[in-house]
């Protein structure tokens, strides 16, 4: 059910971060099914806009445990190895796509990386 202006919306998955520089990161909600740019309720924070995304074609390796820069790091390179293999070609920075509250055990977590690609 979508909510008015100072209402909630459940949380959803994933959630998604990219780097925006300067130590600094994009992060991205979900929207609910059925969520339009027209019923979605105006943030109360001048720093979150809606934004609504186009369809596009991802590369994607998904694993489990704890999303540690370490991690991050050594899947992108996996994804990108796997990318170059397969004679595609990567047109945007990784984002990062974790579907688990913090609670959940590392061994239950899903994380993916993901790559656009052209």
């Amino acid at each position: 059910m979508i909510q008015t202006r100072g209402e909630k919306i459940a949380m959803t998955a994933p959630v998604a971060q990219s780097a925006a520089g300067e130590g600094r990161w994009i992060v991205r909600f979900v929207m609910p099914e059925g969520s339009t740019m027209a019923n979605l309720p105006a943030p109360n924070d001048p720093n979150v806009a809606l934004i609504e995304q186009p369809g596009a074609r991802y590369a994607v390796v998904r694993f489990s445990g704890l999303n540690t820069e370490a991690a991050l790091t050594e899947k992108t390179t996996d994804l990108t190895g796997f990318i170059a293999k397969a004679g595609l070609k990567a047109k945007a920075a990784p984002v990062y796509a974790f579907y688990d509250p913090p609670w959940t055990p590392p061994f239950m977590r899903r994380n993916e990386v993901l790559i656009g690609i052209e």
